[in-house]
């Protein structure tokens, strides 16, 4: 399957799930996280779900971080650059959605990529190799590559992975975990 089928066909599934089917497999998804041997890290950078494309609920993960004192990243994206600006979400911190219906801090604290321990990366589909397929602006890669070579990156997925993604290039950063509401896949 090439990263363009995967993503016709992974944004139609997604559309087709009622509300409280996402919402379930989220907090199964966010359960499942618990599992992990990912606990004893600090900083951890989650994506803000885009309700308009049918993502994950983020909040679940949130909340466990949250309730762990964990430092939670949230970032801003610069569509000129394409890069991201990455933020500590405080009790203060404001959220904004732009003009992509992304959810995005205002302002705050900027933490530099070189401190993030954990990312939760979003996706539209992945493979059994750790793959993924995302919305193809490369946000997420560029910003992978820039932070320390043992960062743990984990996809969030109400899907199982598919045999191969086809055309998979150098610069597209693979995953070391995918969680599903039905499995974890460790890469």
């Amino acid at each position: 399957m090439t990263k363009k089928e995967a993503r016709i066909k992974y944004k139609n599934l997604r559309k087709e799930l009622p509300i409280a089917a996402r919402d379930e497999k989220s907090m199964a998804i966010a359960n499942a996280l618990l599992k992990l041997p990912i606990w004893e890290k600090q900083y951890f950078h989650v994506f803000l779900s885009i309700e308009e494309h049918f993502e994950i609920n983020t909040e679940y993960v949130l909340h466990i971080l949250a309730g762990k004192d964990k430092e939670i990243l949230i970032s801003k994206s610069d569509f000129e650059t394409r890069k991201m600006t990455h933020y500590l979400l405080t009790d203060g911190t404001k959220i904004k959605k732009n003009e992509y219906n992304i959810p995005e801090p205002v302002d705050g604290i900027e933490v530099p990529d070189s401190k993030i321990d954990v990312v939760f990366v979003p996706l539209l589909a992945f493979d059994q190799k750790g793959h993924r397929v995302g919305y193809g602006k490369g946000f997420y890669d560029r910003f992978l590559s820039q932070c320390k070579s043992d960062v743990i990156t984990i996809g969030l997925s109400f899907f199982e992975a598919e045999k191969q993604i086809s055309d998979v290039n150098e610069n597209d950063f693979a995953l070391n975990y995918c969680v599903t509401p039905l499995k974890t896949y460790n890469f």
